[in-house]
């Protein structure tokens, strides 16, 4: 890669930020809306509209498990969602079978890895550490320096023979790792690092992972492979497990949050073989360049710019009537840090949904429309009752809580009884998912059985109960039209 440059602007991380910002202003919903058909505002009301009549329900159903009708639907929903991912992985339990990407003839296309940081002196090492220990390693690695602050600067001149360069240019190779490479710019956020660092690679691939994400050795080589085999996947993620830290409250979490993504990845994989995949989780991603610059890269103002992209992505290519696809790639793996306190969990979460009611509201044309596929017709959709659904976890609980403090034990003995059939439905789930789990990562994955037995009966009354005040949290990050992180 040559050495290129950026010029500056005022406020602007330079001409770049200004080029890439036009072309979304010209693809992005949010900045021209589309109308919102009749079927996506009936889908948004209906879900409204039933929780307010099972909100209602609860003090006018009597005496029997009605009265608990919101928590009812929380469980009935949840259940669809389980039977869904297990029919469509079922492919992974049977013997015989790993799913995967098929051996292509097609040279590996040029891969660029971006690491985005913004004081990051501590964790960027190991990071870089697991991307030059790659069995394929990538033809640069850039390392987009967010302004920072903490010595990383030093750092990078000290361990590995880098040289600083003006802001906005791409120094030259230090002589210990000819593919290690240094971008300084001035502090404006992580996505408008990567839309310059992006427009400055030379390669077809652009990935992208956090300061924070150690890659397993094959990482990298599973992503090649994966777009080599297929000219319609426009972006991809890995599969990434949680570390919290040796702190009690980072184990506790830590255990909780592995099995959460677990499930999650898992679902993943059930939404990309129905078409519907949208959350390419940024700290591990993979992109064809020339797609991800024709829709303007990076959105610095989504609180998920990765979960945004993806939308922007799938509704460019069916307006411009172009075969594009998200897939997520088992043979990709890696581990990524996630809170190890509470109040830092709540922060993320307060981020992550919030980002997702912004994501939902700018392309709520998507929604229900059949130009989209089943994108349009069922993920989406699911999406719709996603925005409300900690609404209806935390309206039963409380009602729970109501039944008990009121004395209408007759209701709150049912209510358990509901909820008891569903943690045994959600062990045989968490238990299978393993199963599931190891066979499609093609490892013996190191999750306890007898771990998940305890997490899925406690999880109910204390982890999901955490996850939905986060996610409550989020309105709060919409309505006050947060920006920050």
């Amino acid at each position: 890669m040559s050495t290129q440059t950026l010029e500056q602007t005022p406020g602007e991380t330079g001409v770049i930020a200004e080029t890439m910002a036009r072309r979304r202003a010209a693809i992005s919903p949010r900045h021209a809306p589309p109308p919102t058909p009749v079927r996506s505002l009936l889908i948004h009301t209906a879900v409204l509209a039933f929780w307010v009549l099972l909100f209602v329900r609860a003090f006018t159903g009597g005496g029997g498990i009605w009265a608990w009708s919101a928590g009812l639907a929380y469980i009935a929903y949840d259940t669809l969602l389980i039977v869904f991912v297990f029919v469509q992985t079922l492919e992974l339990g049977l013997a015989g079978r790993r799913p995967g990407a098929t051996a292509s003839a097609a040279a590996p296309a040029s891969m660029t890895v971006i690491v985005a940081a913004h004081d990051e002196r501590a964790a960027l090492p190991a990071t870089l550490a697991a991307l030059l220990a790659q069995t394929q390693p990538a033809d640069t690695i850039l390392i987009a320096d967010d302004g920072s602050t903490d010595g990383s600067d030093a750092m990078l001149q000290r361990e590995y023979g880098l040289m600083p360069a003006p802001a906005g240019v791409i120094g030259p190779a230090g002589g210990r790792h000819p593919s290690l490479r240094w971008l300084r710019l001035p502090q404006g956020g992580k996505a408008r690092a990567l839309n310059v660092a992006v427009t400055l690679a030379e390669t077809d691939l652009v990935l992208t992972v956090d300061a924070d994400t150690l890659l397993l050795p094959s990482a990298l080589a599973a992503m090649r492979q994966a777009f080599a085999g297929d000219p319609a996947l426009v972006a991809a993620t890995g599969v990434l497990d949680p570390v919290c830290g040796p702190t009690a409250s980072g184990q506790v979490l830590q255990w909780f949050q592995t099995y959460e993504y677990v499930r999650n990845f898992l679902s993943r994989y059930a939404w990309m073989r129905m078409g519907g995949l949208l959350l390419i989780s940024g700290a591990f991603a993979c992109y064809r360049r020339g797609p991800l610059l024709a829709v303007g890269g990076f959105d610095p103002d989504c609180l998920v710019e990765d979960y945004e992209l993806t939308h922007r992505l799938r509704d460019h290519a069916v307006r411009a009537g172009l075969v594009w696809h998200t897939g997520v790639i088992g043979g990709a793996q890696g581990r990524t840090e996630a809170p190890a306190t509470v109040p830092a969990f709540l922060r993320q979460r307060r981020r992550w949904f919030g980002g997702f009611l912004q994501t939902q509201y700018w392309y709520r044309h998507m929604v229900g429309n059949r130009a989209y596929g089943r994108l349009g017709t069922m993920m989406l959709p699911v999406k719709a009752f996603d925005t409300l659904q900690p609404l209806y976890g935390l309206t039963g609980v409380a009602l729970l809580v109501g039944f008990l403090l009121s004395g209408r034990y007759a209701v709150l003995g049912a209510a358990f009884l509901a909820i008891l059939a569903k943690i045994v439905l959600d062990l045989a789930f968490h238990l299978w998912s393993l199963r599931l789990y190891r066979r499609w990562l093609g490892q013996a994955h190191a999750l306890s059985p007898g771990w998940a037995i305890l997490a899925s009966v406690i999880e109910p009354f204390s982890f999901q109960l955490l996850r939905h005040l986060g996610a409550a949290l989020g309105w709060t990050s919409l309505l006050r039209r947060t920006r920050s992180w």
